[in-house]
């Protein structure tokens, strides 16, 4: 088994099965959970890979030998799983690796009304507790009880609340959830609604024959965008491997960024509760607080991660955060995140304006951005101090901030870079005035990046 500290990343579990996560270590994880959350009962979810099973028994079994009962809710999203946690008040456990590749999986794991479970906030002594090797075993007549429930319908009318159904119009929509969960909650959600919804690679299959469920990569965006204007449709919505992130294209089949849609949803936000604070993490585009402000709200810029952003919602208030990765988070779902919900609201808004979102998202992008750029390195944070020192000692005038990785404003122009939580990459974010400077920013950086790696 490979280290533990190679697996307990910084908001959730992510490992290869069987080779560094398999069915001992998931029941070592579920005893130590079961102690940690200190409830009566856990929730457990799961997506379609084909590792699961095995992996939610062998935690099942950990967790109830520890005398707290658990309750499986099958096939679900990880915004389902959430949504659970809320509305039956008990910690969770949902088995997945979004969108990493089949041979993966992982757990992410939450107290009740989805309270984070990270590193910094419980997932290191869970480690701890796993890697010292001592856990509570109850006699059988103390051990805990397994029973079922099946909460898509309640999830679906959850998601649906967020728009006024009477406003909404028949817009096309093509959802490519990539064999992933959203195959299954989608069309849950989207019922009964005046939508004419056709579904691409909506068959369960953690296999992903069709292509990655990584709608953050633009290779994985194009299936949907050929749809789109095969069918002349008005949206069309990318989810990962668990869906509970969306990725939009618009009517004439170009990519709409998390930046983008994180402002159109925050105004929106800010027109039903007005004066609220908004969340945006740090590879946002400056737009978004811009956006926020205009419209009378508070911009907070947070860490990369749920774990971190929803301990912020719950510290602000915040009605409403975004990350530029197709996460968005409701405080009224529990401050949890759901590329549903955001998907919907996008629609009640392009059903408002009546301009096709072509139209509706030119304000939202005044800058120019490189999207996520992934490069292999074998020690992420050496690369990204010696980038640093870099900067400090040629540009002395821009200011560096390390929230999260290494952020350097230069005013006119900004760049994130920093660490994977899941992989040994870095990842790089880059934003400029227009797009020639961004390009050639991008490949300045790209160049040190590969001097230093």
């Amino acid at each position: 088994m490979a280290s533990l500290d190679d697996i307990f990343k910084a908001y959730d579990i992510r490992a290869i099965v069987p080779d560094q996560l398999d069915a001992a270590l998931a029941r070592k994880v579920g005893s130590a959970f079961a102690v940690f959350a200190g409830a009566p009962r856990v929730l457990v979810g799961q997506d379609m890979r084909p590792s699961g099973p095995e992996l939610v028994e062998a935690f099942t079994e950990g967790v109830t030998a520890a005398g707290v009962d658990v309750v499986l809710l099958g096939l679900v999203s990880t915004d389902e799983l959430f949504y659970a946690t809320g509305a039956l008040e008990a910690p969770g456990a949902m088995f997945t690796a979004s969108h990493n590749p089949a041979r993966y999986n992982g757990i992410k794991l939450c107290l009740a009304r989805a309270k984070p479970v990270g590193i910094e906030s419980g997932l290191a002594e869970i480690r701890d507790a796993v890697e010292r090797g001592q856990f509570r075993v109850m006699p059988g007549p103390e051990r805990g009880t397994v029973s079922h429930r099946d909460v898509l319908a309640e999830y679906a009318a959850k998601a649906r609340s967020f728009v006024d159904a009477s406003v909404l119009k028949p817009l096309r929509v093509i959802a490519d959830t990539a064999n992933g969960m959203g195959g299954l909650v989608v069309p849950a959600v989207f019922a009964g609604l005046p939508f004419e919804l056709e579904m691409l690679y909506p068959e369960l299959d953690g296999n992903f024959p069709n292509h990655p469920a990584d709608p953050l990569q633009a290779e994985n965006l194009r299936d949907l965008q050929a749809t789109v204007l095969a069918r002349g449709a008005d949206v069309g919505l990318a989810f990962d491997g668990d869906a509970d992130r969306c990725f939009l294209v618009d009517d004439k089949g170009e990519p709409v960024s998390g930046s983008t849609t994180t402002a159109i949803v925050a105004r929106a936000m800010l027109d039903k509760y007005p004066g609220s604070t908004v969340l945006h993490n740090l590879i946002c585009s400056k737009v978004v607080p811009q956006v926020v402000r205009e419209n009378g709200g508070t911009p907070v810029v947070t860490r990369v991660g749920h774990s971190f952003i929803k301990g912020v919602m719950a510290e602000t208030g915040a009605v409403f955060g975004g990350e530029h990765s197709g996460h968005y988070y409701f405080r009224d779902n529990y401050n949890a995140d759901s590329g549903s919900i955001a998907a919907l609201v996008v629609l009640e808004v392009i059903s408002r304006a009546g301009v096709p979102l072509s139209e509706l998202r030119k304000p939202f992008e005044p800058y120019a951005q490189s999207g996520e750029i992934n490069t292999e390195a074998s020690r992420p944070a050496a690369v990204i101090d010696a980038i640093g020192k870099s900067f400090a000692a040629s540009n002395p005038q821009a200011s560096q901030s390390r929230l999260d990785g290494l952020t350097v404003d230069f005013g006119s122009w900004w760049f994130n870079l920093r660490p994977s939580n899941t992989e040994p990459l870095v990842r790089l974010n880059v934003e400029a005035g227009d797009r020639a400077a961004c390009d050639a920013r991008t490949r300045e950086l790209q160049a040190l990046i590969k001097e230093h790696s």
